[in-house]
């Protein structure tokens, strides 16, 4: 019996490397975007784990099916840490 879950992304590579991990359980994954959602979250969270618990709460609650997200960024330890979780707020240009 397979399982479907969804990636809380519209990133194809983030799908290929997830479906490759979970291929051996059994866990089928499928875009948002494949099944007609559109889903943006506002990524309020203090941490990575955070972020990603977000989109997929979001995601789940949307899909009526389990849901599976992660969150990344540039973290640089001469600075400590940053920009780490703002990553994506920093973009210059």
């Amino acid at each position: 019996m397979s399982r479907i879950f969804v990636l809380a992304s519209r990133n194809r590579g983030k799908l290929r490397e997830m479906q490759a991990i979970l291929d051996r359980y059994g866990i089928q994954v499928r875009l948002q975007s494949d099944l007609g959602l559109d889903v943006d979250v506002e990524e309020t969270g203090e941490t990575f784990l955070e972020n990603a618990a977000l989109k997929a709460r979001a995601v789940c609650r949307a899909a009526g099916l389990p849901a599976i997200a992660d969150d990344s960024g540039l973290v640089v330890d001469a600075l400590d840490g940053a920009p780490g979780v703002r990553s994506e707020e920093r973009r210059v240009g």
